[in-house]
């Protein structure tokens, strides 16, 4: 068995004119080459292939595919046989996976038959049965056609318990299989199996082999989480799969330019109205696995999210992990209340093109929104309108590109360059090293002013996340503690974004709430870090003495925090507002002596 991975790099490495170039007389016109097509037997140069593309197409019989897909046309062999060949001309030595095809088949396959099942079983019921009426209501809302529906798989897990794990009993596929494939679950070994997806419409994920590896489900009723998807297996790991990637990787490849919208009926809408270069997330913040996948068919990504502010903010924290691979990152703006499905459907795909030509640069964006918000304008928000400028700057790792997010950021907050790239750690004598690390911390105080070694301070932070998790479980076990954390600091002063999720349910559904309550609006990375800390309740010992002392290390990282953001804004101050914030950093420095020596005792 050969790998994805392997017929990537394979892929990657190919040079898709040499290949074909040994069977077709090639003569290069523009970027492209031409000759006769092989398939229909032309004359003319009608034969077109493509080499940054890496695909080949003609004009007259539309023959159109990879170098891969040529090798098996021309050859007459199969898939494999095709890599294989590739793979030796191009002068790659192929790592296949041999112990499974020599003891028998995958031992993946069972997973696979049965999400296939479960996908052609909730399409039955989503067209076919009455208990998909409800959901088929929902699409004709949506305007989503049978057409495209069918085009995606779309199906209907029903609310009935039984219905799914019968079904699939009889055509073979057990509990057992349906517990590993995820499409079922208990909480303990002497729960009866439930499904994971009811009375929601379900989406099949597939791989780039098109094999069904998951399913996302959107419930039609009312409740939380609205979205939820299948939890991870031997098949199905959500941070390195994305929806449609199947589909759009030759579209990607022929247009150089990539989409990557927020869900699954934004990619459904922009799909059905001819952009086929469209990926999504799959419920998740984009992952650095992810950007590793696009960045196999295009390094021109458009980022499609909603125009919200969470819209935002996933489109900023996705600019970031996609500047890391060295991509081209630009943001297409949407009217307000707007997103890619409510747009394309009343304005059609001229008009998202158009926008896709207004699009700019994802750090212009950035910028763009500080400017219009007056961020520049006063001192403190001037200080943080760097902070947010400085995390797009250190993930940018295409050294001109970099240079050219400091110039902007220069003219835009008039703070001197040369404090920008210190701060950036983007000084010329760190080169590239420094533009590829993730982050780097603002200057410490001076060495007269630290109370502890630099080594110690590391550790107070790390420490700091752990105060973190020790609260939040203290708060789940024992609910007196939340009046007592926030009497002290909100979710806001917590780092994790999951514990700061937990603490957010705990503190709006109160003391009271059941476990069930809180999880019903929380994201499925939440539930799992929920249930992950109430699985180990004993993990507290002294619980007063450690709320405390907890309580203590969140303080301490928000006087150092405070205390960091101070010496950048010093340089920028004058007269009294630099008395006053001199002044303030004396009184902190004092206080992080105390809780300091408090805590050595």
């Amino acid at each position: 068995m050969i790998p994805d991975n392997e017929v990537e790099r394979v892929r990657e490495s190919a040079d898709i004119v040499g290949v074909i170039g040994e069977y077709v007389e090639l003569k290069r016109q523009g970027a492209d080459f031409r000759g006769p097509c092989p398939f229909h037997q032309g004359t003319h140069r009608n034969f077109s292939v493509s080499p940054k593309k890496r695909l080949y197409y003609c004009f007259v019989c539309h023959e159109h595919g990879d170098v891969f897909t040529f090798v098996q046309k021309r050859l007459g062999l199969d898939w494999p046989g095709s890599v294989r060949l590739v793979a030796e001309k191009t002068g790659i030595e192929l790592h296949e996976v041999k112990s499974t095809r020599n003891e028998g088949p995958d031992p993946r396959e069972p997973l696979w038959e049965a999400n296939a099942a479960a996908a052609q079983y909730f399409q039955r019921v989503l067209w076919e049965d009455d208990l998909g009426r409800q959901a088929r209501e929902y699409l004709a809302q949506r305007v989503v056609t049978r057409e495209l529906a069918d085009r995606f798989g779309l199906g209907f897990a029903p609310r009935e318990i039984g219905l799914m794990r019968a079904h699939l009993n009889t055509i073979g596929i057990d509990d057992a299989r349906q517990l590993t494939a995820g499409l079922l679950a208990r909480r303990s070994e002497d729960e009866e199996p439930r499904p994971r997806f009811r009375q929601r419409l379900v989406f099949p994920i597939l791989d780039l082999s098109s094999r069904v590896v998951g399913f996302g489900g959107r419930l039609i009723a009312p409740g939380e989480p609205k979205y939820l998807n299948s939890a991870e297996s031997a098949v199905y790991s959500k941070g390195s799969l994305l929806y449609n990637l199947n589909q759009a990787r030759l579209g990607a490849r022929r247009e150089d330019r990539i989409f990557v919208v927020e869900g699954y009926f934004d990619a459904m809408r922009l799909v059905g109205a001819g952009m086929d270069s469209v990926v999504a997330p799959l419920g998740t913040a984009l992952t650095e696995g992810q950007a590793e996948l696009i960045k196999r068919y295009s390094k021109n990504v458009f980022l499609l999210y909603d125009s919200d502010k969470a819209g935002l903010k996933a489109t900023f924290r996705a600019g970031d992990i996609l500047l890391k691979q060295g991509l081209s990152v630009r943001v297409v703006s949407l009217p307000n209340g707007e997103d890619p499905d409510t747009f394309v459907q009343q304005h059609g795909r001229d008009a998202l093109e158009r926008a896709v030509t207004a699009s700019i640069d994802v750090f212009d964006r950035k910028v763009q929104i500080l400017e219009r918000g007056g961020w520049f304008a006063d001192l403190h928000k001037r200080r943080k309108a760097v902070d947010y400028l400085l995390p797009t700057i250190r993930a940018c790792v295409d050294p001109v590109m970099r240079d050219l997010y400091l110039a902007r950021a220069t003219e835009a907050s008039r703070v001197d360059r040369r404090v920008l790239e210190e701060e950036a750690g983007a000084s010329p004598d760190r080169g590239r090293r420094a533009a590829e690390r993730p982050a780097a911390p603002p200057p410490p105080p001076p060495e007269q002013e630290r109370p502890r070694p630099m080594r110690a301070r590391a550790r107070v932070k790390g420490a700091a996340i752990s105060a973190e998790q020790l609260l939040v479980r203290a708060m789940l076990s024992e609910r007196s503690v939340i009046e007592r954390v926030a009497e002290r600091f909100g979710p806001d002063s917590f780092q994790e974004p999951t514990y700061q999720e937990i603490f957010e349910h705990l503190l709006l559904l109160g003391e009271s709430a059941t476990i069930e309550a809180l999880a019903d609006g929380m994201s499925p990375e939440a539930i799992d870090v929920m249930q992950d800390l109430l699985a180990e309740p004993e993990a507290i010992q002294h619980l007063e003495k450690s709320v405390e002392d907890s309580l203590s290390r969140l303080e301490l990282r928000q006087l150092e925090e405070r205390n960091r953001a101070i010496n950048a804004l010093i340089p920028m101050a004058h007269g009294d507002e630099k008395d006053r914030l001199m002044a303030e950093k004396v009184t902190n420095q004092q206080v992080i002596g105390r809780l300091l020596q408090a805590r050595d005792k």
